[in-house]
């Protein structure tokens, strides 16, 4: 059968499946690929989020100390960087520093201790990494 020339040419520029699932199955290839090869990227940049955090609270902290003579204790916590502390030692001159409590890359709230068990001439702040457990080998700390 004779195609006319419009038909002909149309027919011929066309895909067919075998071409298109050649093309996904390349892409696919190449995207598990770079899945594969980015996967310890990711935990590097959450545990370099956990030290830019980490950097972000502890200038809060700072100022708040600035502000009110004293850290905030472990009772009140980094709640106290986002809603006025209602337990003692309440502070005088408080204000708001961040508008929610940070969080870690895993989900969870970062662990505040003061005085810290690892720095009892300051405070502890750290992530509980992605076993959500204190006190792990998962732990991340800044800096490590």
């Amino acid at each position: 059968m004779h195609l006319p020339a419009p038909l002909r040419r149309r027919h011929e520029a066309a895909y067919t499946l075998f071409e298109i699932m050649l093309v996904l199955g390349i892409i696919a290839v190449l995207v598990g690929s770079a899945i594969y090869l980015l996967g310890n990227q990711v935990e590097f940049a959450k545990i370099q989020r956990v030290d830019s955090d980490v950097q972000a609270i502890t200038t809060a902290l700072k100022t708040y100390e600035m502000m009110n003579y004293a850290m905030p204790t472990t009772e009140q916590g980094l709640a106290a960087l986002v809603t006025r502390p209602t337990i003692e030692p309440v502070p005088k001159r408080w204000m708001q520093f961040m508008t929610s409590m940070p969080m870690d890359p895993w989900n969870q709230l970062y662990e505040y201790a003061n005085p810290g068990v690892k720095n009892p001439n300051g405070f502890d702040l750290y992530s509980k990494g992605q076993d959500h457990q204190a006190g792990t080998i998962d732990d991340v700390w800044p800096g490590k």
